[in-house]
């Protein structure tokens, strides 16, 4: 079994400050061990600077996080995703009572497939009954950041 990686949420939005991926990352991995809280302003231009991540490297197991700094609550004690194959995504993991993890059900599974964003093709979760998509761009070969869009709702992003 892989171990789990990190995926990061957060609202993104804007434009550019980093000038590299290579800077993009560092710059996301300063921000993630500060624990702070970062707008989309400050995470979109990082975002649009990371490389893609292809269907096969999202399999398995990964471990969320988001860009609130803690602040924002948690009703449903979210621990990450779960990309089973292209076709099969558990698309919320949480902490279950007994502190194992367990799929939420609540809004459906997903599947994956590379879509354009931005002028990038990388990996996609679409929801298979949410009007809800998650663009991935890989930080590091153990990190990447979501950007979820809703036809419902602005734009928010988080790590896996």
């Amino acid at each position: 079994m892989k171990k789990a990686r990190n995926l990061l949420a957060a609202a993104l939005l804007a434009s550019t400050t980093a000038t590299s991926a290579t800077e993009a990352e560092t710059q996301l991995l300063q921000m993630i061990a500060s624990g702070q809280a970062y707008s989309a302003e400050q995470l979109m231009p990082l975002f649009e600077q990371l490389e893609p991540v292809s269907i096969e490297f999202m399999l398995g197991t990964w471990k969320g996080g988001k860009f609130d700094g803690g602040s924002e609550p948690d009703p449903i004690n979210w621990y990450g995703k779960r990309f089973n194959s292209e076709n099969d995504v558990e698309p919320l993991l949480v902490y279950g009572a007994d502190g194992g993890i367990a799929t939420y059900e609540a809004l459906g599974r997903a599947q994956l497939r590379e879509i354009r964003y931005a002028g990038t093709v990388s990996a996609a979760l679409i929801y298979d009954k949410q009007p809800i998509m998650d663009y991935f761009r890989k930080v590091n070969d153990d990190l990447v950041i979501a950007l979820a869009t809703s036809r419902v709702s602005r734009p928010t992003s988080s790590s896996t």
